[in-house]
């Protein structure tokens, strides 16, 4: 199984780039904390070097920006190359599948998308994860003979 969740801030602002073919693609890196701090020195950060493709490269350079909070989902993935000076080395990455939003609206004051290309906003109220039903529409349950399980 390889999975990956991280939540940090960007780096440096996401740049959009084309391949041959016009696939999207950006290259990133997102600063994330580490948990422990050990006593007397202040938290340290490892960066992440992370890749997307497609729409969601498109919708990573669209909406987020430098110092933005970000998570994300996707898989490790582990490329082989030859540098400059004919060195074999290896670059891991992560490859996003799925980013969103950790910032309230507030929180990311003065945020605009880029490029005006959109006039969807990346903060419309997202669907409640919990019941909004007055508490009269409940039934108590009395004892365990009225369990369904």
């Amino acid at each position: 199984m390889n999975i990956v969740c991280l939540m940090g801030r960007l780096a440096g602002d996401p740049e959009l780039r084309r391949t041959a073919n016009q696939t999207a693609v950006t290259s990133f890196a997102v600063a994330v904390d580490r948990r422990f701090v050990p006593q007397g020195q202040e938290r340290q950060a490892d960066f992440i070097n992370c890749v997307a493709w497609r729409q969601t490269a498109e919708f990573i350079c669209r909406y987020f920006h430098k110092g933005q909070r970000i998570a994300l989902q996707g898989s490790l993935q582990a490329r082989q190359y030859t540098d400059r000076d004919g060195n074999k080395r290896t670059a891991y990455e992560v490859v996003v599948d799925n980013a969103e939003f950790c910032e309230s609206k507030s929180a990311s004051a003065g945020y605009a998308p880029r490029q005006n290309d959109s006039q969807i906003s990346p903060y419309a109220e997202p669907a409640t994860a919990f019941s909004t039903a007055a508490p009269d529409d409940f039934e108590e349950i009395t004892g365990d003979d009225q369990l369904p399980f």
